[in-house]
């Protein structure tokens, strides 16, 4: 569904990403772990368009998307949740779902989709004419979230869920990906808190310093020793 080749993505003269080479299949949940700075949130930005690679090629059900404007890439199927949740604060939650659905004219659709969103977040149900920033952290999750399942994307990229989340929060945010993810949207998931990606990932990178160290079945990952050791606490 997605595939990155060999991309190098540069901040002026630093070169971020050094010739990264990853692939994201249909029906999946994909996970990029590793330390701060790493590079994951970048590989986001580039894949959504916000970044454009020095090089390299990244298609999206065989369309080359590398340095295509974000606003064209959301009307091809993906959908960025960013990392700190960045919804709009001085704007109520329900114009925050409304503006997600901003590429769509099928109102019934729309409205559709608002019913499921409120179905996943009763609490959005519960706070729709409240403004965007007087909401807890967790509401905020749960907004970005719902905003970016409003443009109906076939691949999700989502830039550290957890962030900042108490650990029962951050336990629901990770079952609604999960059940996300089972009812047909593909996810790219970026995570500092490996074990919880592990655990709910089909496939797993791990990113070092701008380049991938390991790859593979995120079960067998969670269970080498060299991940363990760097990534999960033992």
């Amino acid at each position: 569904m997605l595939k990155i080749e060999n991309i190098n993505v540069f901040y002026g003269a630093i070169h971020a990403i050094k010739g990264i080479s990853l692939e994201v299949n249909e029906g999946q949940i994909v996970t990029l772990i590793g330390a701060n700075g790493a590079g994951k949130s970048t590989i986001l930005r580039t894949i959504s368009g916000l970044l454009k690679p020095k090089s390299g090629e990244i298609t999206f059900e065989g369309k080359g998307i590398a340095g295509k404007p974000a606003q064209d890439i959301v009307k091809l199927g993906i959908s960025q949740v960013p990392e700190g949740r960045r919804v709009f604060a001085n704007m109520t939650v329900l114009e925050n779902l409304e503006l997600g659905a901003y590429i769509r004219s099928d109102k019934q659709g729309i409205k559709d989709d608002m019913e499921v969103v409120f179905q996943r977040f009763p609490r959005l149900k519960e706070r729709l004419t409240q403004l965007a920033g007087t909401l807890s952290g967790g509401e905020q999750q749960m907004l970005a979230m719902g905003r970016a399942l409003m443009s109906r994307p076939r691949l999700l990229l989502l830039d550290e869920p957890s962030m900042g989340l108490a650990p029962l929060l951050v336990k629901e945010i990770f079952s609604i990906i999960k059940d996300i993810n089972t009812t047909g949207t593909t996810i790219l998931l970026v995570e500092q808190n490996a074990n919880m990606a592990l655990s709910i990932a089909h496939q797993a990178y791990v990113l070092e310093t701008g380049r991938i160290t390991l790859s593979g079945d995120a079960k067998e990952l969670a269970a080498s020793e060299e991940v363990r050791k760097a990534y999960l606490g033992g």
